[in-house]
């Protein structure tokens, strides 16, 4: 019935936003206060070195932004390039689609590399277009680490290695928004010079804060960048933020969040938060393959650990086990986005998540496709994660045996 009250709580699956942990909503519950006082660095300065631990830059700067992911995206492009710059970039989801759109609306010339929708950045493509770049005309590589329209997770470290092994100068620019602070991420390790991340994945917090961290060689190029900028202007930051605070006012409530976010990481630890996310992802798998479906992903190295896209059978439209799943069961899954509308449905499985929470999603998901017709054997792929978490041994047995 219309505007009745649908008792529990919605069962939110999509791949961003996630679920928000009690302790955080608890801890972003805080009266305003004054922004410029000078108490107010002793809960700012923390957050830079916190997330340095996440994304795991020793040097180099961190910034934050009271914006979305996208306006990271922005800030990174804006900060260290011209426009007339080019730029290479793969191409492979609706993410780097709109990343290199963003690019270009700067003016920056980007060379894409088009990617099978299903599989990520290639790196011999990349080494090969930086070999072919005798002047070095290419001033970034842009490359989504994880693509949640297609559930596929690019090799940044075999990137970097491609940079190298083509002797190219370019700053080589991450999207991380769904995968740092989920997904193992070495910043310094592979070489990122640019990530970009936001509140509202691994982070545990609504949407609201855009993070970039920078490297040491980005920075440099700050100087000579002429593309127009102010709201992400990361000069301003610098004057400001050494002090604990900010060019304008921030996001108080989302702050408190994130410090409690990154005391919630520490407690888990990242190793045993990436495993964690690794085997929930593997139960995922274990029931689409019982379903007698496939993924997205075309084969297992490009597998995300943050979101499964699961395949719909011809004649069938993803989009209406979204809608089944949403008014029936109060579940909230992920739509096929541009070439993938229709053809998929996708269940985000990172932040704070354990079995029980998944398999509830596992379970709304096979019933909504048997509403709509999808012949899936009642209960084959529930079973199949059930057996999968029972054998392996999880988060939850793991602290058990170290304790």
């Amino acid at each position: 019935m219309a505007g009745a009250r649908r008792p529990g709580r919605n069962f939110l699956f999509v791949p961003g936003p996630t679920n928000v942990p009690e302790r955080i909503l608890r801890a972003m519950h805080v009266p305003m206060e004054d922004h410029r006082s000078p108490d107010f660095p002793k809960l700012t300065l923390p957050l830079y070195e916190g997330m340095k631990k996440s994304s795991r830059p020793r040097t180099g700067q961190v910034f934050i932004f009271p914006s979305s992911g996208t306006g990271a995206w922005e800030a990174t492009l804006t900060n260290t390039r011209s426009p007339g710059d080019k730029m290479l970039a793969s191409r492979f989801g609706q993410f780097s689609h709109l990343w290199i759109d963003l690019a270009r609306r700067h003016g920056l010339e980007v060379i894409v590399q088009e990617e099978e929708w299903g599989t990520g950045a290639s790196p011999e493509r990349i080494e090969e277009a930086l070999r072919a770049d005798k002047n070095h005309d290419i001033k970034g590589v842009m490359v989504v680490h994880n693509e949640t329209a297609t559930g596929v997770t690019s090799d940044i470290a075999a990137v970097r290695r491609a940079i190298d092994a083509a002797g190219h100068p370019a700053l080589l620019y991450v999207d991380g928004v769904s995968s740092i602070a989920s997904i193992d991420f070495r910043m310094d390790e592979w070489g990122v010079d640019l990530a970009i991340t936001g509140s509202q994945k691994g982070l545990m917090l609504p949407a609201g804060l855009g993070i970039a961290c920078v490297s040491e060689k980005a920075m440099a190029q700050t100087k000579d960048a002429t593309c127009r900028r102010a709201y992400f202007d990361f000069a301003d930051h610098m004057r400001t933020n050494p002090g604990g605070y900010f060019p304008y006012t921030p996001a108080l409530p989302l702050l408190y969040g994130l410090r409690e976010s990154l005391a919630v990481l520490s407690e888990e630890g990242l190793e045993n938060v990436f495993a964690r996310h690794r085997y929930l992802a593997n139960g995922t798998r274990a029931a689409v393959k019982a379903w007698g479906l496939e993924l997205c992903a075309k084969d297992p190295k490009w597998y995300s650990d943050t979101v499964s896209a699961i395949m719909v059978p011809e004649g069938f439209n993803g989009a209406d086990v979204i809608d089944r799943a949403y008014r029936r069961y109060n579940l909230a899954l992920g739509a096929g986005l541009s070439q993938m509308a229709g053809k998929l449905f996708r269940i985000g499985h990172l932040g704070d998540l354990n079995e029980l929470m998944l398999l509830g999603a596992i379970a709304g998901a096979e019933m909504s496709m048997r509403d709509v017709g999808i012949e899936v054997e009642p209960g084959s792929g529930l079973a199949a994660a059930q057996e999968y978490f029972r054998g392996a041994q999880g988060a939850g047995e793991a602290r058990l045996a170290a304790e």
